[in-house]
């Protein structure tokens, strides 16, 4: 999605009388779309680098809203989806050739039951047991996080494995003086689609109710009849399960390791505390904020520098706003 440049056209700016003039004009016109075509560029590399943030954070988002857990095995549910996806096109490479362009399909479903299941067994087995410790519970994920990295590299290797694209996701089409690739377009296309089927399963259903009413009043909702722990067990498993999700989009974009959940994890709290926890339009707003910040300041600053000013502005934000941009509302979470 590079914008394409033209050739410099400055020393015809030496050129004295009108066709000096002309030269001139001509420049500063191109450079002037030069600057708005690489301004959308931004726009749309943040907006794409805002959908894998999206992607990464949501299920920490519901997690950390609910629960209150510091989920530092997050990432790690990410790498899940991705290896699942890469064992899903394997199967496929093996007895079905012909469903290869479906893979991702597939893997879809797969990367969600089995990264969800995962979760609901560490929230059963371990962090039930460290509710209202918060130190202990993010050493804990921390040390769960080590232990299924070091688990993958047992089992798939220490190398980056091959996870290929379908032909839909394949190619790039030109918009004006931009290329924009198939697998960015969609990632964007896909994040969206599922913040909107999370938003309908927390509104219209029966979980998604008992959710936002353990949210915002916990003893409330329990004294109301409501099974506190075992809306605590769905509810990690759902944001394990969409963690498993978005590594299905991930391993289009980048290298499907046993580190590749570590590269995302902190930008995922920096998004949700920018947000506000728990709100999921705040995620989203969060989300595409930051990514569209950092590549607008990439340019100018670098990538390592750009992240660190953008720490440095949501450090200073919180400041003033310690519920984020969206607060939620609940007796139980003003008081």
């Amino acid at each position: 999605m590079a914008a394409k440049r033209l050739v410099s056209l400055t020393p015809l700016a030496t050129v004295q009388g009108p066709v000096g003039e002309a030269a001139s004009t001509a420049i500063a016109s191109i450079n002037s779309e030069l600057e708005l075509w690489n301004g959308i560029q931004n726009i749309i590399y943040g907006l794409s680098l805002g959908s894998v943030l999206l992607l990464a954070a949501i299920g920490l988002a519901i997690t950390f809203g609910v629960m209150g857990v510091i989920n530092m095995a997050h990432g790690e549910m990410v790498m899940i989806g991705a290896y699942t996806t890469f064992v899903v096109q394997q199967i496929i490479r093996v007895s079905a050739p012909g469903l290869f362009d479906y893979s991702l399909l597939i893997a879809l479903p797969a990367a969600f039951l089995v990264s969800g299941a995962i979760g609901v067994v560490i929230e059963r087995g371990i962090i039930r047991f460290l509710y209202g410790r918060p130190l202990e519970t993010l050493l804990a994920t921390w040390g769960i996080s080590l232990v299924l990295q070091q688990a993958t590299r047992s089992w798939f290797g220490a190398s980056n494995v091959q996870v290929g694209s379908p032909s839909w996701m394949s190619g790039s089409f030109d918009v004006g003086m931009l290329t924009l690739t198939w697998s960015r377009l969609w990632i964007i296309v896909f994040a969206l689609a599922v913040f909107a089927t999370l938003q309908l399963v927390l509104k219209k259903t029966m979980l998604g109710l008992r959710m936002r009413a353990v949210t915002q009043n916990r003893r409330m909702a329990s004294s109301m009849g409501i099974r506190t722990p075992w809306v605590d067990a769905l509810t990690f498993g759902l944001g394990s399960g969409i963690a498993g999700i978005a590594g299905v989009a991930l391993s289009q974009i980048d290298n499907v390791s046993p580190n590749l959940g570590q590269g995302y994890i902190i930008d995922s709290f920096m998004v949700v505390v920018f947000g506000g926890v728990g709100n999921l339009w705040g995620t989203l707003v969060g989300a595409m904020s930051l990514g569209i910040a950092n590549k607008f300041l990439e340019p100018f600053a670098g990538a390592v520098l750009g992240k660190i000013f953008v720490l440095v502005l949501i450090i200073l934000f919180i400041q003033k706003r310690p519920r984020g941009l969206f607060a939620l509302k609940g007796r139980a979470i003003e008081a």
